[in-house]
C-alpha cells in the first residue's frame, strides 16, 4: 500500500492533520462507527470531562481497529464531533501525540449532543492497509 499526504498548504501542520491522503494498493479497507467514551458493557464513562472522553474513545477507536489487525497510523480520515468546540479544542494536547503516527484527515464538529446523556465525543475513522 503507498499513502500520500496532499498538503497544498503549510498550516495545518501545527496542528498534526493533513488535508487529503491518496491511497493506493490497499488491500483492506475498514469504515469505523462511531467511536464515543463507554465501557465494554456500552456505559458512558468520563461524563462531562472532555480530555478523557477523547482518550477513551480512541481507546476504542485502537480496540476496533486492532480487531482488524489495524492501528491507529492505519487511519486516513478521523471525523471528531464534539458537543463543545472550544473545550475540544483546550483538551486535544492530551491525545495529539496518539494521533500524530496516523497523519490523518481530519474534520471537527460541532453539534448539539450525541446519543447518550453525558457524551461529548464521537469520532469515526476510515483506515486502510
Amino acid at each position: 500500500m503507498e499513502r500520500q499526504a496532499v498538503n497544498p498548504w503549510k498550516w495545518q501542520d501545527q496542528f498534526g492533520f493533513v488535508q487529503a491522503n491518496l491511497v493506493s494498493g490497499a488491500e483492506k479497507v475498514l469504515y469505523c462507527s462511531g467511536q464515543v467514551s463507554v465501557d465494554e458493557n456500552g456505559s458512558v464513562v468520563h461524563a462531562n470531562d472532555m480530555a478523557a472522553q477523547l482518550g477513551k474513545a480512541l481507546d476504542n477507536l485502537g480496540a476496533v481497529l486492532g480487531g482488524a489487525e489495524m492501528a491507529l497510523e492505519n487511519v486516513v480520515k478521523l471525523t471528531i464531533y464534539v458537543t463543545d468546540i472550544d473545550a475540544a479544542f483546550q483538551a486535544y494536547p492530551s491525545v495529539a501525540g496518539r494521533l500524530a503516527g496516523a497523519k490523518s484527515a481530519q474534520t471537527l464538529i460541532g453539534v448539539s449532543r450525541l446519543a447518550f446523556p453525558g457524551l461529548m465525543v464521537e469520532m469515526d475513522a476510515t483506515a486502510v492497509a
